[in-house]
Formats: C-alpha cells, structure tokens, sequence
C-alpha cells in the first residue's frame, strides 16, 4: 500500500447498492474504506466498516463524526428532498474539512436536449423530476472549491449484477416484453469500468466535471438485443418497442475535455464481453 494510498480514508455512502457495492469492492484492498447500508442487513452489521444509515431518519453528521473521511463518495439512493438536505450536509463537512467530495450524477442532467449528445461543459437542462433532482445537487456542489469536488455524469450502467440486466433475465425467464427504445441513441459503460476510473481518479486527485461513458454511440434496441443474445437464454426475447418521439432523441454524456488515460476509456462494443454475463 502506497502513503497516498494509505493517507486517505473513504467513505462510500450507499454501498449496499449496485454502485456503491461495486465501489466498495474496488478500493477496500486500498483505502481504509467505510460504507453505508439501509435495510437491515445480517451480513453487513457484523462488518465494522459498514453502518447503517436511514437518510429518511438519520443525522449524517454522526457518521462522519465517526468515520472523519477525507474523501466521501455519494452513490446514494433514496428520497429526493432528503438527498438533497443531505448533500446541503455533505457540501457544508467538505467546505469545513477541506475533503473531496465524489458525486454520482446521471445523463439526466441533459435529458432536455434530445437533438445532440452533452459534453461536460454543457448547460445542464432537463424536463425530469430525476433530472431536476441531480442538477440540484451539482449546482450546490459546484459552489465549492473545484479542488474539492468530482460530479460524475454516468450514462446508463451495465453489469454481470446490475438492475438492467436483472430485469432482460427476469423477462426472459417469464417470458414477458422488454422495452426497447429504436430512437435512443446513448452511450453506456459498466460497473468494473466505472470503478476501475474513480480509483484513478482518487489516485490522481482529480477534480471537476466527469462524463464516463463510452467514446461511441449506440441505438438502445441494437444494444438490448446484443446483452440479450449475450445471455444465451433457452426462452425466445419478446421486444416490446416503445417511441417516445417520432424522431432519433440522444441521451449521452461523452467525454470530451476531462478524458482519462487509453486504457481507462471504453467503446459499446467491448461492454457486452465486458459483462461476462
């Protein structure tokens, strides 16, 4: 383990979750790594870095009493007015305590423009609750020092374990529809990549506006069929395709003026045998 690596002390708020977990896994070996959990959890209340936290109910400020971070990573879910209060929370800890502070946003920030893809210096705008919700926070957070803040637009997410992937085989193995969307164009990455980077990220002490998706673009139904025949399942996939507009919309965060090194890139191809599903 290396001083910079030892130095830090992170915490990952919603490590119980898909991202959060995946986050755990990647830098537990690292960092002196804490996280959070909601629903009771036998597993996790007997592990010492794991606390559980009620973000309907629970002070924040308890946990970093405890835990004193010098780099928080929000990968939570939940109630929105309450994250919202939350970061208000985290926003004041980090400006105190001069530590980083990870923000993991969404596409959604963008979903208002649907005539081209959004680089990172991009006007956010948006026509969703969800959308409204993440532009809240990073406008909050971007009043912090830059040196202390990293918001991470994420696309949509794939992975072995993921939400997505968990519905295509659920439907398989029911045999009901899975929507596709023919006029979605977007770009997509994984949990392993995702954290790969973050980890980089931490090493290098980045900061800034983050888009993590892949390079190139992709069609949301060409994408869906590709997982699909991925999975190999021995029931046939019901399409179910579902136009939201007449025309081609664009949902896509693309890298563009913070890019990451060659081989922590990623193009929609490589993300299916990525999967290993």
């Amino acid at each position: 383990m290396t001083k910079q690596e030892n130095k830090h002390r992170i915490l990952i708020l919603g490590a119980s979750g898909f991202l959060g977990g995946a986050l755990y896994k990647e830098l537990c070996s690292y960092f002196r790594t804490f996280g959070t959990y909601n629903i009771s959890n036998k597993a996790l209340e007997k592990n010492k870095h794991f606390f559980q936290y009620n973000i309907e109910e629970d002070d924040i400020y308890e946990i970093l009493d405890i835990i004193k971070p010098t780099i928080i990573i929000s990968a939570i879910r939940g109630n929105f007015s309450k994250q919202v209060l939350m970061h208000m929370h985290l926003a004041e800890y980090v400006y105190i305590n001069k530590v980083k502070l990870f923000f993991l946003s969404s596409a959604n920030v963008f979903d208002a423009y649907s005539k081209y893809p959004s680089y990172e210096q991009d006007k956010t705008y948006s026509t969703s609750i969800y959308g409204h919700f993440k532009i809240k926070i990073e406008n909050m957070l971007l009043k912090l020092p830059k040196k202390y803040v990293a918001i991470i637009r994420l696309p949509m997410v794939f992975g072995a374990k993921s939400p997505r992937i968990n519905e295509i085989t659920q439907a398989l193995n029911q045999k009901t529809a899975i929507e596709v969307f023919p006029n979605l164009i977007m770009n997509v990455t994984t949990d392993r990549k995702v954290t790969q980077q973050i980890h980089y990220m931490i090493n290098r002490n980045k900061s800034g506006i983050f888009h993590l998706g892949s390079n190139d673009l992709v069609h949301h139904d060409d994408f869906i069929k590709e997982i699909i025949e991925a999975i190999k399942h021995k029931n046939k996939a019901i399409l179910k395709n579902v136009y939201t507009t007449n025309e081609e919309r664009y949902l896509a965060v693309l890298p563009k003026f913070n890019l990451l090194p060659k081989h922590l890139q990623l193009k929609s191809k490589n993300i299916v045998s990525d999967l290993k599903i």
